[in-house]
């Protein structure tokens, strides 16, 4: 099994910074893609970001031109910084994990945390 545990949510002020972090532990060999995505309250879960151990990126419309995404590949951790935060970056930000290669086993689902909420104050 593979356990992520998110990091660095709370509350954050209209202009402001916000920074997650995300560890993955378990019998791991390697992890493809790991990012972030986040819910808003009444709405489904949606993109922020998704990284590959080769540091291709793919970033959400909402979020592209003020957020940064970074891994560290033999920590299996991934981080997330984002500037100008707005109030609509309010909700829940879950990391994921997929194509992983796990006690010798290759698996192609999706891990996930149990996210850690980040409310934008305005």
């Amino acid at each position: 099994q593979v356990q992520l545990v998110e990091s660095g949510g709370g509350l954050v002020q209209t202009g402001g910074s916000l920074r997650l972090a995300c560890t993955a532990s378990g019998d791991i060999f390697s992890i493809t893609t790991m990012g972030w995505y986040r819910q808003a309250p009444g709405k489904q879960r949606e993109l922020v970001v998704t990284m590959t151990s080769c540091g291709s990126t793919n970033y959400g419309d909402s979020v592209k031109g003020r957020s940064s995404v970074s891994r560290d590949n033999a920590k299996n951790t991934v981080y997330l910084k984002m500037n100008s935060v707005k109030p609509e970056d309010t909700g829940v930000y879950y990391c994921s994990a997929k194509d992983v290669i796990l006690n010798g086993d290759y698996y192609g689902i999706d891990y996930w945390g149990k996210g850690t909420l980040v409310t934008v104050s305005s």
